[in-house]
């Protein structure tokens, strides 16, 4: 392909509304252009990686005797009614009432669409195992699209769904997932972990996060270098420390209501009260099912909100409203304890807030709070559980060495569902003794656009995109230093034909444009190798060749363009 022919408008000016390097060098390079927030349009290029991704991805699925479908992206909502979802992704979902007066849903998965076709046509045990997927256009109204196609409201998954007699099935459908999500990430130049995970919104007992490390990452992942303990944040348990003591022992704090007037933050009640924030215990009041619940935890951490529900057993769950705390503690925002609420509700407190004697909670009082708290004699929380985010101050559960937080962007999230959908949804099978059993499912997904951003995350410089050869949009670059120089042109279209003939993929930079500008767009896009051809060389029967990766470029003769290029590309 010739550079003249091509739509490649390189930009010399960061985006100003891009932040994550993925983002600002896919623009910069022609790759993507913004149409609306989280909506891209693929230009020539980014369409020629992007494909290659799907390529590998369809050849790993394949080897591992998946089958391909095509599911439609326009679903009834009466299928997320059976499977009891419908609510649950809330303002995310993408949803109208059509001509008829049907409710649809944008698909945001396709849990639903999937065991829909499998009640209707895996019906035996002599049906099964199956592993069905598909690459395809999902829909989520995202409240934040940010970093390009990191987070987008509309984006390409690929997204598999296996179907078992037992669990004993799925475990082997899941091993070979797993072991085909290796094989994938490799192959698309990815260093990926995978890391235990929350199932989330997709149900289950078990799943599995592939995350790449990056500082544009929306994740965060705990990773102990000590014994391999790698978790999602979202799910990394915390050891069970208790808060720290203050006081004398035997001696009794004396609880004293304090003036705090305009202080209501960890921070500002803190430094007011001279005291650590470790001392506090913050009390946020959620609706847990439409039902109140006082939630404790220490002021230096945070409430991990996917813990607290699970605990609790609910599946609606937010922060109650300004007025729903006023009724429930008397109180507005930010002063809210455990001692004197308004009305009975239960108390479900983390196990760092065990053994703090000495405490600060709001007094259920505008701008008044309580110091000298003894937790378990001035209060009694109704349950203890694991319910915040594990901090770096924390030791690794299994090992109780140090432990590291790192962002991440998640490649993909695989899942075993169980019968949560088929039991729903009534997707049974007939076993051997003829008898009815719902179908045991796992669900396996990979974000197709994240592969192309986190393979830049991971692989650049200052000057632009270092491809990886299997998903560049063309192996070899050959640059013609003067354009409109008859010789220089001769030699290049001979090297580019030349190259055709040998498999290769080749761009050649035509352009009448300065050398200047044509090896400033060359580190741009990334292209893996380069040719340059120069008169001076030329004229001496050599030509430069280059790894983009590499600082020093080389020279050699025409014809040895192939046989140097061909074995590496391959």
């Amino acid at each position: 392909m010739r550079w003249t022919q091509l739509l490649i408008p390189t930009l010399k000016e960061v985006p100003a509304d891009a932040e994550a390097v993925s983002h600002i060098l896919m623009v910069r390079a022609g790759f993507i252009c913004k149409l609306a927030a989280g909506a891209y349009s693929y230009l020539p290029l980014g369409l020629r990686s992007l494909q290659k991704v799907q390529q590998i991805i369809r050849e790993e699925m394949n080897r591992a005797g998946a089958l391909e479908v095509l599911l439609p992206a326009l679903q009834p909502a009466e299928l997320w009614k059976e499977s009891g979802r419908l609510a649950v992704l809330g303002k995310d979902m993408i949803s109208f009432v059509d001509r008829h007066g049907s409710q649809m849903v944008m698909g945001p998965t396709h849990e639903e669409v999937i065991t829909d076709l499998a009640r209707n046509y895996l019906r035996s045990y002599r049906d099964l195992p199956k592993i069905l997927y598909q690459i395809q256009t999902k829909f989520r109204d995202e409240a934040r699209p940010r970093s390009g196609v990191i987070r987008s409201r509309e984006f390409i998954m690929k997204d598999g769904y296996s179907f078992d007699t037992s669990a004993e099935g799925l475990n082997v459908s899941y091993q070979k997932m797993f072991d085909t999500y290796i094989r994938i990430f490799e192959r698309c130049g990815l260093k990926a972990i995978a890391v235990e995970a929350n199932t989330g919104i997709m149900g289950g007992d078990v799943s599995h996060e592939f995350m790449v490390l990056s500082e544009s990452g929306e994740d965060l992942v705990v990773v102990c270098g000590s014994c391999g303990y790698a978790v999602s944040r979202e799910k990394a348990e915390c050891v069970k420390v208790e808060g720290g003591r203050s006081k004398v022992e035997g001696e009794k704090t004396k609880v004293q209501k304090v003036h705090t007037p305009g202080v209501s933050s960890v921070e500002k009640v803190s430094q007011f009260l001279k005291v650590k924030p470790s001392q506090l215990i913050k009390t946020l009041i959620y609706l847990a099912d439409g039902k109140p619940v006082a939630v404790l935890v220490r002021g230096d951490h945070k409430v991990n909100e996917s813990k607290l529900s699970r605990a609790i057993g609910c599946q609606v769950f937010q922060l109650a409203d300004t007025v729903v705390i006023q009724r429930i503690t008397g109180a507005p925002v930010g002063f809210s304890g455990p001692i004197g609420l308004k009305e009975k509700i239960q108390l479900v407190a983390d196990f760092a807030v065990k053994g703090i004697e000495d405490g600060v909670v709001g007094a259920n009082e505008a701008e008044y709070h309580l110091t000298g708290v003894a937790v378990g004699e001035d209060f009694q929380p109704d349950q203890w559980k694991d319910i915040r985010y594990m901090t770096a101050e924390d030791p690794c559960p299994k090992c109780q060495k140090r432990i590291e937080i790192k962002t991440a962007i998640e490649m993909g999230h695989i899942f075993k569902l169980g019968i949560k959908y088929s039991k729903a949804m009534g997707a049974n099978f007939l076993d051997q003794d003829g008898k009815e059993k719902p179908l045991v499912m796992g669900c396996y997904g990979i974000g197709v656009n994240r592969i192309l951003a986190a393979v830049i995350e991971q692989s650049h410089d200052e000057n632009g995109i270092i491809w990886p050869v299997t998903i560049a949009p063309f192996q070899l670059l050959i640059t013609v230093v003067n354009a409109a120089n008859e010789s220089l042109m001769r030699a290049a279209e001979k090297i580019y034909h030349d190259c055709i003939q040998a498999g290769v993929e080749v761009l050649l930079d035509d352009r009448d444009e300065r050398a200047g500008v044509k090896f400033k767009d060359a580190d741009l896009i990334g292209i893996p190798f380069r040719v340059v051809v120069g008169e001076k060389n030329l004229t001496q029967g050599k030509i430069e060749v280059k790894r983009r990766q590499d600082k020093e470029s080389t020279l050699t003769s025409p014809e040895s363009v192939v046989g140097w290029v061909t074995p590496l590309s391959s």
